[in-house]
């Protein structure tokens, strides 16, 4: 289970250890024909599953890069294409399958567990115990990570950086706006700024069509995406984008997550999101591989469920702290909960392994490595005794302190 920050590379981090692996074993060996059909069957030996169809599509574009010329053949199959002609080709032959179940906005949100539950353990898909499970994202929470342990097998929790939080390259700013003047202050905003490309994010579909409708009538080039336009729309409006003829894009939570889109400038949050971990994935389309952003957000008193997340977010990334934010995160805290918004709670949700906040969960080991700037003890000490399982709970910091080194074949701390 892999968390790193938004933009980190978390596609080649999955992507390259796959196709080394493929690459020195071969492809997996084909079972006997049994029944009328089976001519008809691939054999993909990776799966990747990812929640939208335009992360599946780019992971599919990323992973038909990196296999060039080799005798893996990526494949992809999503909603809304034309059936027909997947089958066609994926009968041509699939070694690596990238797909989505069903789109929602979360991989394993709570009501999208059973379509992940169903293919992992109900589909002939090979035992948990006899295949390696891959889980990579900017946020675990804990209620995702408590899901997610059906599926992976002593799994480490490999941390990356300030995970849960943002990269300091995106300037983040908090404007103070009421509702009724929150589409005056975006002409404000669009107009100061046309360098780029910019993304606004709305919490409904059918206030990203009326923004869109609204920004092209004052003059500005919009299109918009969101799960009830048609994939040829979806797909026409982010050509549409990427190309710059139309370079703000309108959208829902299906632009949140994943997409990597160069030359995106300026983010803005027209409407913040209930969870501050979706804040966390939106702001990230900005500001990704070393490069610098904008993420500016519209905030009033009809946001006070994710402020104090957004007080802790903005400190951890050395950005400035609007008084008036300080103040409505006062006005919230007296007898409320946990500081980080959003269904993860506190810090150990989105940020840390659920296993070390306590109680026994499965009978293996533990494992928690964190690499980046270093919080990590790096004692290697074991917690063997306190409900983690019998071989020992290992804490292994990579990046400030002195500990074994990672991806060295003889040493015991060795991950690949």
């Amino acid at each position: 289970m892999a968390c790193a920050q938004t933009g980190s590379g978390k596609t080649g981090g999955f992507l390259f250890p796959v196709l080394s692996e493929s690459y020195m074993n071969g492809p997996a060996p084909i079972p006997e024909s049994t029944g009328a059909f089976t001519s008809h069957k691939v054999y993909p030996t990776t799966l990747v599953m990812a929640p939208t169809r335009e992360l599946v599509s780019q992971i599919y574009d990323e992973a038909v890069k990196f296999s060039y010329r080799s005798w893996v053949r990526p494949a992809v199959v999503y909603g809304g294409a034309d059936i027909g002609g997947q089958i066609r080709n994926l009968e041509k032959g699939c070694d690596l399958l990238v797909a989505t179940p069903d789109e929602a906005d979360r991989m394993l949100d709570m009501g999208f567990e059973p379509q992940i539950r169903y293919i992992v353990q109900d589909c002939d898909m090979t035992d948990v115990a006899d295949r390696q499970t891959l889980m990579f994202s900017a946020t675990f929470p804990r209620d995702i990570q408590m899901l997610a342990r059906d599926f992976l097998k002593d799994y480490i929790f490999l941390s990356v950086g300030r995970v849960g939080s943002t990269s300091e390259n995106i300037t983040q700013k908090i404007l103070y706006v009421e509702d009724d003047e929150k589409k005056s202050v975006l002409l404000d905003l669009l107009s100061s700024n046309d360098n780029g490309l910019t993304i606004i994010f709305t919490e409904t579909k059918r206030m990203a069509d009326n923004l869109a409708d609204f920004l092209y009538d004052q003059g500005f080039p919009a299109t918009a995406i969101h799960g009830d336009r048609s994939q040829h729309e979806r797909e026409k409006a982010l050509a549409a984008f990427k190309s710059g003829a139309a370079p703000i894009l309108v959208a829902t939570a299906v632009a949140a997550r994943g997409l990597d889109i160069p030359n995106v400038s300026h983010v803005v949050n027209y409407d913040l999101p209930s969870d501050i971990d979706d804040y966390v994935h939106r702001i990230g389309r900005t500001g990704r591989a070393g490069n610098v952003g904008i993420a500016t957000a519209f905030l009033n008193r009809n946001n006070k469920n994710v402020v104090k997340g957004l007080v802790e977010i903005l400190s951890e990334a050395n950005q400035e702290v609007p008084d008036f934010l300080t103040n409505i995160a006062r006005e919230g805290s007296f007898g409320k909960g946990p500081m980080r918004g959003g269904r993860g709670g506190g810090r150990s949700g989105p940020t840390r392994d659920f296993r070390r906040q306590g109680g026994g969960y499965g009978s293996g080991g533990s494992n928690w490595n964190s690499f980046g700037s270093g919080s990590g003890s790096g004692s290697g000490s074991g917690y063997g005794n306190s409900g983690y399982g019998n071989s020992g709970y290992n804490n292994r910091s990579y990046g400030g302190s002195s500990q074994s080194s990672y991806g060295n074949a003889t040493a015991g701390g060795s991950w690949w």
